[in-house]
C-alpha cells in the first residue's frame, strides 16, 4: 500500500487528468457545468474516501465516472433535477417523464471528445470576461484547483472563487446551449479559446509579476490544453499554429532563467539545452498548418477557419504562393521557427523575422507587434534604423506603461553609444515592471549603460 503523501499525489494527478473528461460528460447530461462540476467533485471526495482502504483501482478514470454517474442518475430518481430546473439549470427536461438509468449511461459513453470540444467553448464563451474565461478553463479543463489558479497569477483565492462562481451563474442564466457553434459563430468562438489558451501559455512563459520570471506549469497547462484542441478541431490551421507557437516557445524554458532564478535573454541563452524534442513537435505541427493552408486554397468550398478574415490578404508563410494566407497565430510561430532553426544567434535570419512581423502588422495592427518588429529591424539593419520607429511609438496610449517600450530603447541607445540616456530608459522600464526579476534585470542594465570614466 503507498504511502498517505504518495497515495494523495497519484489521487491529484488523475483527477487533473481526468476532471475535464468527467466534467463534459456529465454537462451532456445535467445541462449545467456548475452543476456537472459538483457531481465530478462528488465523485472525488467518494475516490478520497475510498482509495486508502482499497487501493488506487486498475481503471482510475472508470471508477470516477462509474461514481459520478450512480450520482447523476441518484439525483433524477429523487426528481431533485426537475425540482430545481427553472432555478439552477435553466434546462428544459421534459416535465411528463425522466430520462431513464439506461439513457443516462448511453449519454454518457457517448465518444468524449465532442463532449471536450462542447466544454472548451461553453469555458471560452464570449459572454464572460476575459479574467473569467481564464479562471474557468484552468479550473475545469486544466483540472486546477482555486487555490493553485490564485497563486499562479498572483491574485487573492476570494477573487478567483468569485470569478469562477460568476462565470458559472453567467453560463447558467443565459441558458449557453452544451454544444459546439457553427459557421461565423464557430469562428469567432474558436479565436476565443485560442486567446484564453496562450493568454494563460504566456502568464506561464513571461509573469507579469511576482518574484519568478516564469511559471513552467502554466505553459504546460495550456500546452496541453492546446494539443487536445488540435485534435478535436483537426482541420482548423490557426489551431495548429498555435500549437506550433507553444511547443518552441516552450522548448526554451530551461534557458531563460539561471542557476538563481534571474532572466536570462534571448540571444544570451545556451541554446544546447533549447528542448530539441519540443522544437521538433513545433515545427511538425506549423507544417501541419501549412499544409492546411494549403489544401484550404486549392479548395476555395472549404468552410473558414478561425485565422482573421484579414489574413484572406496576406502570402503564406513557407512559399511563393499569394493565394495562401497564414492566420496570426501561424506567423508567430513561424517567426519561432526562424530562431529554433539557427543554431547560433548570428545564425539568426532577422531579415526573415523583420518581414513576418510586417505581414503581422498587416493582419493583426498592433503597437505591441509595432515595437517587435522594430526590435527585428535593429537586428537586422542596426540599431539607427530602428529607434525612429520606436520614437515614433511612445506616444501610443496602449505603451504609456508597458515597460519594454523603454526597455527596447535603452538597449538601442546603447548600442548607439549614447550611455546616459540608455540608463534612464532602463531605469524607466525597471519602475514600469511587476516582476521583481525582470525589475532586477533591467536595474543591472542601466549600471551596465553607464559610461566608462
Amino acid at each position: 500500500m503507498a504511502s498517505a503523501p504518495d497515495l494523495q499525489r497519484s489521487i491529484d494527478a488523475v483527477w487533473r487528468i481526468e476532471s475535464a473528461r468527467l466534467i463534459a460528460a456529465l454537462t451532456r447530461i445535467v445541462r449545467d457545468v456548475g452543476l456537472a462540476e459538483d457531481l465530478a467533485q462528488d465523485a472525488l471526495v467518494a475516490a478520497l474516501e475510498r482509495w486508502p482502504q482499497t487501493g488506487i483501482p486498475d481503471n482510475p478514470a472508470a471508477w470516477l465516472m462509474a461514481a459520478a454517474k450512480n450520482r447523476a442518475i441518484d439525483l433524477l430518481r429523487r426528481n431533485k433535477l426537475l425540482d430545481r430546473k427553472h432555478q439552477q439549470l435553466g434546462y428544459e427536461l421534459e416535465s411528463s417523464h425522466q430520462l431513464t438509468p439506461d439513457q443516462i449511461n448511453a449519454a454518457i459513453d457517448d465518444p468524449v471528445g465532442d463532449d471536450l470540444l462542447r466544454l472548451i467553448f461553453i469555458s471560452c464563451h464570449p459572454i464572460l470576461s476575459s479574467e473569467a474565461r481564464v479562471a474557468l478553463t484552468l479550473r475545469l479543463l486544466g483540472g486546477l484547483t482555486t487555490d493553485e489558479i490564485a497563486r499562479a497569477f498572483l491574485l487573492a483565492e476570494p477573487t478567483v472563487a468569485q470569478r469562477i462562481v460568476r462565470a458559472k451563474r453567467t453560463l447558467s442564466e443565459a441558458r449557453v446551449p452544451f454544444e459546439v457553434p457553427r459557421g461565423e459563430e464557430f469562428t469567432a468562438r474558436l479565436s476565443s479559446v485560442l486567446q484564453v489558451i496562450y493568454l494563460v501559455f504566456n502568464e506561464g512563459y513571461s509573469a507579469t509579476a511576482g518574484d519568478d520570471w516564469t511559471r513552467p506549469a502554466l505553459c504546460e497547462d495550456a500546452l496541453r490544453l492546446g494539443r487536445i484542441l488540435a485534435e478535436l478541431v483537426p482541420e482548423e490551421s490557426e489551431v495548429h499554429g498555435l500549437v506550433a507557437l507553444m511547443e518552441i516557445q516552450a522548448s526554451r524554458l530551461n534557458s531563460r532563467v539561471g542557476p538563481s532564478g534571474e532572466p536570462i535573454l534571448l540571444l544570451d541563452q545556451d541554446r544546447s539545452r533549447w528542448d530539441q524534442i519540443l522544437i521538433h513537435r513545433g515545427l511538425t505541427a506549423l507544417e501541419h498548418a501549412e499544409d492546411l493552408l494549403a489544401q484550404s486554397a486549392t479548395n476555395p468550398a472549404a468552410p473558414p477557419s478561425a485565422r482573421d478574415e484579414a489574413s484572406r490578404h496576406e502570402p503564406k508563410v513557407g512559399s511563393q504562393d499569394a493565394e495562401i494566407h497564414p492566420g496570426p497565430y501561424t506567423l508567430q510561430a513561424a517567426i519561432a521557427a526562424c530562431h529554433a532553426r539557427a543554431l547560433t544567434p548570428e545564425a539568426t535570419d532577422w531579415h526573415r523575422i523583420a518581414a513576418l512581423y510586417a505581414q503581422l502588422v498587416r493582419l493583426t495592427p498592433s503597437p505591441i507587434v509595432e515595437l517587435n518588429r522594430a526590435v527585428a529591424i535593429s537586428m537586422a539593419s542596426g540599431p539607427a534604423a530602428a529607434l525612429p520607429l520606436i520614437d515614433a511609438l511612445a506616444d501610443e496610449p496602449a505603451l504609456r506603461s508597458y515597460h519594454l517600450l523603454p526597455s527596447v530603447r535603452g538597449d538601442l541607445l546603447h548600442k548607439l553609444g549614447r550611455h546616459q540616456e540608455a540608463r534612464a530608459e532602463f531605469e524607466r522600464a525597471a519602475s514600469l515592471t511587476r516582476n521583481a526579476r525582470e525589475r532586477t534585470l533591467l536595474h543591472n542594465r542601466a549600471k551596465a549603460a553607464e559610461p566608462a570614466p
